[in-house]
């Protein structure tokens, strides 16, 4: 997430009651997670495990649980709740509004475009031209919807990231302040849930369709012309490049990529990265046609067992 106007590194201490390490005027122009940051952004590192990612990613600015050196053209905020401090600042930038009427009257609708009775669409959200929102999906705040987009009953567009920090007490949630962004031509099945970036974006891409009860984790990126099938569960930080097929009750894990033109088939699910433009099947996926071979050759087990008694 961008801040309205930057920010320089002595507000951000003031603000967090944090010790400043670098020029107090040093500028901050955002906030984001460790995955999609940019110079620039500010991002926040609690175990040490991850202190060198943290210090030596795009990141220009590192709130941090420990005094550590500094690395040059960086700034650091020393408090003793990274994790805290960060979910602070996502709070103020961005907190809840609450909604007065059914369309928010701060939402711009784009010429052509139908809201059916009994839809939902936030604050500040932006719909472009000529789509279809049909009754009882819920558009969140912020959301960005292109031209030519039909959302089915049902689906929700923008709900907070399950991102959640385990504590003795229980669980903290690491709060949303992303948004979800919506190409042209995308049409969404009904009861599908694509979720908001925690700080950054969650993307899908012109002409991807997707059918009914699909879930879509946050910051996932999904590519141009895919097609997700029903039950689909993309799990959060995955990319998805172009031309992607996902049939039916596909499982995607977190972190991954699904190369372009990559066809996964029904009742399938990875853990791993699958290269474009081949197709995959099985739990864990692998190429279709090896996955193929290895179950004729399981049927081939019980004969090749009673010979041997």
């Amino acid at each position: 997430m961008k801040f309205s106007k930057p920010l320089a590194l002595a507000q951000l201490a003031e603000m967090l009651h944090a010790e400043p390490v670098g020029n107090p005027g040093f500028l901050v122009t955002g906030m984001n997670e460790i995955h999609v940051v940019e110079p620039g952004d500010l991002t926040f590192v609690d175990h040490p495990k991850y202190y060198d990612k943290a210090l030596n990613s795009a990141a220009t600015t590192i709130i941090i649980n420990k005094m550590v050196e500094c690395p040059a053209g960086k700034a650091l905020l020393v408090c003793e709740k990274p994790f805290d401090a960060y979910v602070s600042l996502a709070i103020f930038f961005r907190p809840f509004e609450k909604s007065l009427a059914a369309v928010s009257p701060s939402a711009s609708i784009g010429a052509g475009t139908v809201i059916q009775p009994g839809a939902f669409v936030g604050n500040h959200v932006t719909i472009g031209s000529n789509c279809i929102i049909h009754a009882n999906a819920s558009i969140y705040d912020h959301t960005v919807i292109g031209n030519h987009v039909i959302i089915h009953s049902g689906a929700v567009i923008g709900a907070d990231a399950y991102y959640f920090q385990k504590r003795p007490e229980g669980y903290k949630k690491l709060e949303s302040c992303g948004r979800v962004v919506i190409g042209d031509r995308v049409e969404i099945g009904a009861a599908t849930t694509i979720d908001k970036g925690v700080s950054g974006d969650t993307f899908i891409s012109d002409g991807t369709k997707f059918d009914n009860h699909v879930q879509v984790g946050h910051d996932t990126h999904i590519g141009r012309n895919c097609l997700i099938g029903a039950f689909c569960a993309i799990a959060g930080v995955t990319r998805i490049e172009d031309d992607v097929i996902l049939w039916a009750n596909v499982l995607i894990n977190k972190d991954l990529v699904i190369g372009k033109g990559a066809v996964v088939l029904a009742g399938s699910g990875t853990e791993k990265s699958l290269e474009g433009g081949k197709t995959y099947w099985g739990i864990p996926a692998i190429e279709a046609r090896k996955k193929w071979r290895e179950v004729a050759a399981l049927k081939m087990l019980p004969d090749i067992l009673s010979k041997l008694k």
